[in-house]
């Protein structure tokens, strides 16, 4: 019998034009009949080791430390507003020649509060430093912050935050978005929209570094990000857990106004900006939702989220 041929071609981002719908896949059961994530929440609780067994579980399980040296944030508005966030810093730079200012006096007397070091150096150590970091010739206006690596959480600590919220679980996946600005406009929609965190694989993925804080406008100080060895793996753990799991592609066959899980406990999955979802992550997803547009192609992944975020906090609002 001759080989059967692949006929599916690669995929394109979210919100890509001419993608087929998905095919042979069975229909997702009705919440009643679904694994509920209220009687997982209570199992979840009653097997949770008791927080005064041991020390440092919470470091151990709950967050994963990244490893590359830690990032200079520079210029006056960023500087400040980072601050203003709470963003992890461990010393703020200032030259010794500035002019006087009101976002160089705010940082400076927050990063006081804070108990940072403040250290006055010269245009040409500053300059030296912002070279050292990968920003040769950065416009950093006389101030730096030197903030510390992120620490992301891992995803099992991230659905238990969003198992005990007092509202329906709302995460945030990446699959393959490798644009860090995409990742922080994303982080922002998730914020606004109330999402209870962003899950992220390890690999071919943007992480959290200085372009992602930047365009995030300090919501990655209060959004929480999860990270995963394996994302398909860590899905289909949300789903034994009672989350349904919607994919978003142009060929989905729901449109993102007609999601019934809107009010239930949801994972919402981002493709890549050139290839869309990623073909084991599209066979994990309960439902694969597309979002109706006119004459584009295709939507920015970072757009895609927020109609889809905005979407789902409509109906949950209305109680559709």
């Amino acid at each position: 019998m001759p080989a059967k041929k692949n006929k599916k071609g690669p995929t394109k981002g979210s919100g890509g034009k001419g993608r087929r719908s998905l095919e042979g896949k069975s229909g997702t059961l009705p919440a009643e009949q679904r694994h509920w994530y209220e009687g997982k929440q209570r199992a979840r609780a009653a097997r949770r080791p008791d927080p005064s067994a041991g020390q440092g579980r919470g470091a151990q399980q709950g967050e994963r430390r990244r490893s590359d040296a830690s990032d200079l944030l520079v210029g006056r508005n960023p500087v400040v507003e980072a601050l203003r966030a709470g963003m992890p810093a461990t010393r703020l730079f200032l030259a010794n020649s500035l002019d006087p200012d009101e976002r160089v006096n705010e940082a400076a007397r927050i990063a006081g509060e804070r108990g940072l070091d403040v250290l006055e150096v010269t245009k040409t150590e500053l300059d030296r430093r912002c070279e050292s970091n990968g920003q040769p010739g950065a416009s950093h206006q006389g101030i730096a912050l030197q903030v510390r690596p992120y620490q992301y959480r891992a995803p099992e600590a991230l659905l238990d935050a969003a198992l005990e919220s007092s509202t329906p679980p709302l995460i945030v996946a990446l699959d393959g978005v490798t644009d860090p600005h995409n990742l922080g406009a994303i982080a922002r929609s998730a914020a606004a929209f109330n999402a209870h965190g962003l899950l992220i694989p390890e690999r071919r993925s943007a992480g959290v570094n200085i372009t992602a804080w930047k365009t995030s406008a300090g919501t990655l100080a209060r959004l929480p990000v999860a990270q995963a060895t394996n994302l398909t793996r860590a899905l289909e753990g949300f789903k034994k857990e009672g989350l349904f799991v919607v994919g978003l592609d142009a060929g989905g066959d729901t449109p993102i106004p007609d999601l019934e899980l809107a009010n239930g406990p949801l994972v919402i999955v981002i493709g890549s900006e050139g290839k869309g979802l990623s073909r084991l992550v599209r066979e994990t997803c309960d439902v694969v939702a597309s979002i109706p547009i006119g004459n584009a192609e295709s939507l920015n992944a970072s757009v895609a989220a927020g109609v889809s975020l905005y979407e789902v906090a409509r109906r949950r609002s209305a109680g559709e």
